[in-house]
């Protein structure tokens, strides 16, 4: 006969073995699986984080040669000899400025089609050291057949193609170096006239997706949807010829976001992003490693719920509250971020599996809120007069709208500005011009209402929104901007230096407002007569 105290003992053992066995096996799906999407996740993250480094590289030289091409374009006037020449004068200061502005740029080129002139050719320049441009003598187009698409890339695929590309990697015919280039064809009336283009080291591409690493051995490489390898931190594809360049695995290309794979007897997973310029960038690292943590944690646990079993349920509880605190905390806080709150706080900070991944997951916060907030910050500045955007604008007055309508009695005014004349100084200067007078407008505006938020919502627009003591002091401030806005134009030596604004400013008033919206429009409408008093004035 079985003392109670056996009994007991017998009951809370099986007790302790069934709660050890279902939390055990709710540990291993439930680490396994938050293991498998946080390797996911910080697999795609590097990917991401990558793809837009890279971008950002490559958008800006896109940018600045479209801008070339634009001034170029703009400022051809006819294909003779003399016009031509005097056009090319023109140009090269126009792309010297540019390319000198744009990181890593290797070369810059203008080069005129020699079924266009025999005369006039263009110019080639290159930064081999690092310590300036220099002009060297350009290529003779005439040697080669320019539609045979396969030489001279850089000018017989634009003028093929007849739009902006993107070439692969190639060795420059002069330089001897791989490079990869951006290049617009020129065409006046119809006609193509030349090519522009920029081309940037390969190596300060390579060096980019070099620094991407994850785990042990993981790494990023670069290939097009073909697989044609581009960039693969082992394998240095320039030593091979084209037709014989490695590729990646087939069955590593694929649609999909993640990809399992097998190479070299090694399973692994990779993430991939495309690129603007046309390539993709694969970030991939071994499946072992990413199993490997919650693997341990797995038989470090069951090995745990043997000891605990023999020892007594006390202290099987004891350390199974040990193990899941953290764990749960973990979870609490990978919620608080799916919510957008990555001020989080864990305070497990034990040497051990679980504190290693506490760790890691609050650095992954960090580095999420410090990537976030520089991505919102960019998202609601103007690129070129640095004041917030049409979005802030859109977000700003939407939280005005809603202080509104919890508080009717709320006191605030609209101003909003047009700037005159802006298409006639583009269309008659040309549009740097036509960014001076915009800039001139805008300090002045910034400078008035300086205690303000000022918003750029068009081309030639602006928008302030006053409140407190630029809200009292509103007739002031339009008396001094008006004032002001005289003076600077009176002793501008040049019209785009000048300043004129129309204005529009409104009060909200409670009784004939019913949004934001209202005071917006009734705003507008004021600027707008204010425009045609302007104009009948002059």
């Amino acid at each position: 006969m079985r003392s109670l105290r056996t009994k007991v003992t017998l009951l809370a053992v099986c007790l302790i073995i069934i709660a050890v066995v279902s939390v055990s096996l709710h540990s291993v799906f439930f680490i396994r699986n938050t293991e498998k999407q946080e390797a996911n996740q910080l697999l795609l993250l590097l990917c991401e984080t990558g793809e837009k480094n890279l971008d950002y590289y490559f958008n800006s030289v896109q940018k600045s040669v479209g801008k070339v091409a634009s001034a170029v374009e703009t400022d051809l006037n006819g294909l003779e000899d003399e016009k031509l020449a005097q056009h090319v004068e023109r140009v090269r200061k126009v792309f010297d400025e540019m390319a000198s502005k744009t990181n890593g740029v290797l070369t810059y080129y203008y080069r005129i089609d020699p079924e266009v002139s025999s005369k006039v050719k263009g110019f080639w320049y290159t930064d081999l050291n690092g310590e300036g441009f220099v002009e060297r003598e350009v290529t003779d187009i005439t040697k080669y057949d320019t539609s045979d698409t396969s030489k001279l890339v850089w000018f017989t695929v634009p003028k093929y193609e007849g739009e902006a590309v993107w070439l692969p990697p190639y060795i420059t015919d002069n330089l001897n170096k791989r490079v990869i280039s951006y290049n617009m064809p020129i065409y006046w009336r119809g006609k193509f006239v030349g090519v522009v283009g920029i081309e940037i080291d390969y190596t300060t591409m390579a060096e980019q997706v070099e620094s991407i690493r994850l785990y042990n051995n993981g790494y990023a490489f670069l290939s097009d949807e073909e697989g044609n390898l581009f960039f693969h931190p082992y394998i240095d594809v320039s030593q091979y010829p084209e037709n014989e360049i490695p590729k990646v695995p087939e069955s590593a290309i694929d649609k999909s976001t993640f990809i399992r794979y097998n190479y070299e007897g090694v399973d692994k997973i990779a993430a991939w992003l495309p690129l603007s310029n046309g390539m993709r960038l694969n970030v991939t690292v071994p499946v072992s490693e990413t199993e490997g943590d919650w693997q341990r944690l797995v038989w470090q646990t069951m090995i745990f719920a043997i000891v605990v079993l023999l020892v007594a349920s006390t202290f099987t509880m004891l350390y199974a509250k040990r193990i899941t605190r953290p764990l749960e905390e973990l979870t609490d806080a990978a919620d608080q971020v799916d919510q957008g709150n990555y001020d989080i706080k864990l305070t497990y900070d034990r040497d051990d599996e679980v504190g290693r991944l506490t760790s890691t997951f609050k650095r992954l916060a960090g580095h999420m809120k410090d990537y976030i907030t520089d991505l919102n910050k960019r998202a609601y500045v103007d690129s070129m007069t640095h004041v917030r955007n049409k979005g802030a604008y859109s977000t700003y007055t939407e939280g005005l709208q809603q202080s509104l309508e919890s508080n009717s009695e709320l006191e605030f005014a609209v101003g909003m500005f047009d700037c005159d004349n802006l298409k006639k100084i583009n269309d008659r200067y040309g549009h740097e011009k036509g960014d001076v007078y915009l800039m001139a407008a805008c300090r002045l505006i910034c400078r008035v209402f300086q205690h303000s938020p000022v918003f750029r919502i068009g081309g030639d627009e602006f928008a302030v929104i006053l409140q407190n003591d630029d809200l009292k002091n509103k007739d002031a401030l339009v008396q001094k901007f008006t004032e002001s806005m005289e003076s600077i134009s009176a002793s501008a030596a040049n019209e785009w230096e000048q300043v004129h604004v129309s204005l529009g400013i409104v009060v909200y008033d409670a009784q004939i407002d019913h949004s934001v919206s209202d005071v917006l429009l009734r705003a507008d409408e004021l600027m707008y007569e204010n425009k045609r008093m302007r104009k009948m004035g002059r």
